[in-house]
């Protein structure tokens, strides 16, 4: 069963048509919306209307007729339903296209912000103050004990997935000479 249909079958046990003529109908503009709905649940469901993907004339009687029937229930008690949620998860997981936007949208975007509240080495991490007067010191303070815990050696190779701007691979190279090399999806 695909996503339209389950989406569709839902949504009919509750009264409501996709792209009927009753007030509280959906009109469906984007067929990415029931697999985003079905994959995302609620949040999917608000999102894709913000998006524009779907509408409705009536809204409170739609969202009435959808909270009064309990769908969640209906949704954990369809053994198909469940799995195809599973499987869609699955697919969708780290997905790598999203990925990429999501990077372009958050960090591609200058760095002015970042360095403000970040510090000069843009540690996106949380920082270790136990002796530390500023962000600046606290944050390399956090890189050196991270190094010391895993026991980093000279000449050990680091390998950083999710590196951001670079923060911990360049700390290990220059204070503790490890061979570091990081991944980001950002540019």
């Amino acid at each position: 069963m695909g996503s339209k249909k389950v989406i569709e079958s839902l949504l009919d046990k509750v009264g409501i048509k996709i792209n009927g003529d009753n007030p509280h109908d959906i009109q469906v503009r984007n067929e990415a919306f029931y697999s985003r709905a079905l994959r995302q649940g609620h949040l999917g469901l608000g999102e894709s209307y913000m998006d524009g993907w779907w509408d409705c004339e009536n809204l409170d009687r739609f969202f009435h007729k959808i909270i009064e029937s309990d769908i969640k229930r209906e949704i954990k008690g369809n053994w198909k339903i469940l799995l195809q949620l599973a499987w869609r998860s699955i697919l969708h997981m780290g997905k790598k296209a999203k990925a990429f936007e999501v990077g372009e949208k958050h960090y591609d975007i200058g760095n002015d912000l970042y360095r403000s509240m970040l510090g000069k080495r843009m540690a996106y991490t949380c920082a270790y103050w136990k002796n530390a007067n500023n962000l600046d010191e606290a944050q390399e303070a956090k890189l050196d004990l991270v190094c010391r815990k895993i026991g980093l050696k000279r000449g050990q190779k680091v390998l950083d997935i999710g590196s951001g701007w670079g923060s911990f691979i360049g700390f290990a190279a220059e204070k503790y000479g490890a061979n570091a090399l990081g991944v980001t999806i950002s540019k």
